[in-house]
């Protein structure tokens, strides 16, 4: 028997992969909440019995304090929409299944309702007044207070009230997911004779009876999902699509509800990222913070009608999101990939951006065209010299490496957000294969990342500029 443990994100939860002597496996998971073992535990066995897709408990500790359950696999909807979620342009595949995932929600909150007993809940049976401003109240001490922005308690507080007021103003029988996000949601590989891959719900423990639109919001405008706009409203509409089938949807008062929601709880996201990152000192939340903010400006931005209704928070919000810490992280362009080709006798060139230079490869151990005549005149943008670089064929050993290299940089420099990447070819002269290397690795990152390219052939005096790939 063999054990793997697995990362559990933000959770307090340990999971271990178990692989027994015939090589099946199971995830055993300790808990250190009973009451939210609890909650799993008897949520998922409900949740089998009306045919929603969950992991089946196949094993329960008499303390509850530890579990098994079915092995789903590794890929997270986060790491299967990967792709998108850093460019911000959404494939055909990643769309069809954020399409599934939504129409799944709309039976998930309406089936996973019936015969649920609401008193599994835990901490709380449904989403009431207290658990709004306990949300509401974990933003402002959990963030709003570490920016050290000044502000009046009281005026917040009318504001907080008035908030829940207008949350409350709708009762819902629906099941509220409450943390329904992509990292949330696993998708296991089809087999053999299924004609998708399947979708499994996951860490529902903290659901509880309440509206509907709280789950959408979580999801649409989950921080580091990326979703453009246009992308969240044909979401939106599939869901409501959905919706239809199951019970009666009035659409434009479930669009303007759904805003205030958005609001609602990016303010509690923004308390998590501020406890779990400020305090618990976890990088991955402070890296998910200047996403929030920019999809708090959005709000503040679109919803000017909705954020007269609270006038003293919406001031205070705009005055945040303004604060030098959140401006330069929301304002952070895309990264842009610049080479350069040199020749050694010259000198490594330098990095304008100030960041102190990137990758630099030596091409001289690479076949030299530039040893015979024909090619002297000519360099490693030309055709001749192109051809004998591929026919002789020393050099692709050497640009797989290197590509090897600065593809996984480009990959992490994207997900960090970071600007700029410095990548530099030396040979001789600076005029046949380091040329020709610098072109090459240009076009393979245009083309695998979609990333702005600039090209510069120092000792030719040449420049140009692959643009970004939408």
């Amino acid at each position: 028997m063999k054990e793997e443990p697995i990362s559990a994100s933000g959770s307090n939860r340990q999971y271990i992969r178990v692989i027994d002597d015939q090589g099946k496996t199971y995830i055993r998971v300790h808990g250190t909440s009973r009451e939210e073992n609890h909650a799993f535990i008897g949520m998922s066995r409900h949740f089998l019995k009306q045919g929603l897709p969950v992991p089946r408990i196949l094993s329960v500790s008499d303390d509850e304090m530890e579990y098994t359950q079915e092995d789903l696999g590794n890929t997270l909807l986060f790491d299967y929409i990967k792709k998108g979620r850093l460019t911000g342009v959404f494939s055909e595949e990643e769309k069809t299944m954020l399409r599934r995932v939504m129409r799944l929600l709309a039976h998930f909150q309406v089936e996973g309702a019936r015969g649920l007993d609401w008193n599994l809940c835990y901490p709380i049976p449904c989403f009431n007044r207290d658990a709004v401003l306990w949300d509401l109240n974990y933003f402002k001490y959990c963030f709003l207070k570490p920016t050290e922005l000044e502000f009046r308690e009281d005026k917040l507080e009318l504001d907080f009230q008035r908030m829940a007021d207008l949350l409350l103003q709708e009762e819902d029988t629906s099941f509220l997911y409450r943390d329904f996000q992509s990292r949330n949601v696993m998708i296991r590989a089809k087999g053999e004779g299924q004609e998708a891959n399947e979708i499994y719900f996951i860490d529902y423990q903290g659901g509880r009876r309440g509206p509907k639109q709280y789950d959408v919001a979580s999801f649409l405008w989950q921080a580091k999902a990326n979703y453009p706009q246009s992308l969240r409203d044909e979401l939106i509409d599939e869901y409501l699509d959905e919706l239809a089938t199951l019970e009666p949807v009035y659409r434009q008062a479930f669009k303007a509800r759904l805003q205030l929601f958005v609001l609602f709880r990016t303010l509690q996201v923004l308390g998590a990222y501020g406890f779990r990152g400020y305090f618990e000192k976890k990088p991955h939340f402070i890296q998910s913070i200047p996403f929030a903010i920019e999809n708090l400006r959005q709000w503040l931005r679109l919803n000017a009608e909705q954020a007269a209704d609270f006038p003293y928070l919406s001031e205070l919000l705009s005055q945040m999101t303004e604060l030098k810490q959140f401006k330069d992280a929301g304002e952070k362009k895309p990264l842009v990939v610049r080479i350069y080709s040199f020749s050694y006798k010259k000198g490594i060139p330098n990095d304008e951006s100030g960041n102190g230079g990137g990758f630099v490869f030596d091409c001289r151990a690479v076949n030299n065209p530039g040893k015979y005549d024909r090619y002297m005149g000519l360099t490693g943008l030309d055709k001749p010299v192109i051809e004998f670089m591929e026919n002789d064929g020393e050099i692709f050993p050497f640009l797989e490496a290197a590509e090897r290299l600065v593809d996984a940089s480009v990959k992490r420099y994207m997900e960090r957000g970071f600007q700029n990447l410095m990548v530099s070819f030396g040979c001789t002269g600076g005029q046949h294969r380091s040329v020709y290397s610098a072109e090459h690795l240009g076009k393979h990152l245009n083309e695998k990342f979609g990333v702005e390219v600039r090209i510069t052939h120092r000792e030719q005096n040449l420049e140009r500029t692959l643009p970004p790939r939408s």
